[in-house]
């Protein structure tokens, strides 16, 4: 089977440089014995930076780079010549990657915006030359500082998919299919389980020439919280969506129940999706007449705006999106 590109989870070292150390040089000239000292300060180690790429959607150019280790700063000369401070190293990233200390799992912060550059590690400072010990009491200093270190460390990098509206659901709850009819995105649709291996970005058309992005993403089943199926793997997607799209299908025996099962899914596994705006969709109703549609309409859950749906024949689709456009508030 091939290997899929879609990376959201990396482990990486990566080491600033050292800064240079200071010099130690004393000033000599034909006509000047005792120059004094004039050796100049050492340079500064490399930064490793993060860049937020939005044309990045993956962190598969990063999955085989485990070392990443910036260049040392250079000693300082005579002269007052500082030292070339060590080159920077730019790791681009997507939008939406948080960034880990990996012993401690604290997050060290968030790349969310376009362009967005911080700094990982930062680079040792240069050493100062002799030229800054002078005193009008020790005027030829054959002392300097040496470089301050690099900072070093294990860093997880994941990715968290950024989009409009995520798809909650089921296996085989027919997200994909969604997914296809209303956008430009191709994803995989077969009639089993875990169909969606990695989540699915699309845009939706919209009235008056808007849009909003729709984020696929893999089936989720009772326990997924603990790691059953493909467990939590993928439930961090849906933190950065703004809104969430219930898709639970008319085969079910009991909706409600079902839509309770994928809530507590969320709430186990982070209780602050629950603030999130919500809609569900009764996916599939064209294998239904209007009377058992109108049975299953009675018992929907409360407190949620529910629309039925088929994805094959077209059916609700505008007024699904209206729905989730007035939930995202444009």
């Amino acid at each position: 089977m091939a290997e899929s590109n879609f990376i959201d989870y990396v482990k990486i070292f990566c080491a600033s440089g050292h800064g240079g150390p200071g010099s130690t040089h004393l000033h000599r000239a034909k006509y000047v014995p005792k120059g004094g000292p004039d050796g100049g300060d050492g340079g500064r180690g490399g930064h490793i930076i993060l860049r937020a790429n939005p044309q990045l959607w993956t962190l598969i150019h990063l999955r085989y780079r485990k070392v990443v280790r910036a260049e040392n700063g250079a000693s300082g000369s005579f002269g007052l010549r500082k030292g070339k401070n060590g080159q920077d190293i730019v790791l681009e990233v997507p939008v939406g990657t948080v960034i880990k200390d990996a012993e401690t799992e604290e997050i060290l912060f968030e790349m969310v915006e376009a362009g967005e550059e911080r700094i990982l590690c930062k680079g040792g400072r240069g050493g100062y030359g002799n030229n800054h010990f002078k005193t009008a009491t020790q005027q030829t200093p054959r002392y300097a500082q040496p470089g301050e270190e690099g900072v070093e460390g294990w860093f997880v990098m994941e990715l968290k998919v950024l989009a409009d509206v995520g798809l909650v659901g089921f296996p085989n709850a027919g997200k994909s299919t969604l997914l296809a009819s209303i956008t430009s995105a191709k994803p995989k649709i077969a009639n089993y389980a875990f169909t969606t291996l990695e989540p699915n970005l699309g845009i939706v058309s919209y009235r008056d020439d808007r849009s909003f992005v729709m984020a696929d993403i893999p089936g989720i089943i009772e326990g997924a919280h603990e790691g059953k199926g493909i467990g939590i793997r993928f439930l961090r997607h849906i933190e950065r969506n703004s809104v969430l799209l219930f898709m639970v299908s008319c085969e079910e025996k009991d909706i409600a129940r079902s839509y309770g099962i994928l809530l507590e899914e969320l709430r186990q596994y982070n209780p602050e999706l629950l603030v999130k705006d919500r809609v569900l969709a009764i996916t599939k109703c064209d294998l239904i007449d209007a009377k058992k549609q109108a049975r299953l309409a009675a018992k929907l859950p409360g407190g949620i705006p529910a629309v039925f749906i088929s994805a094959v024949a077209g059916t609700g689709l505008e007024q699904l999106k209206d729905l989730l456009w007035d939930a995202l508030g444009q």
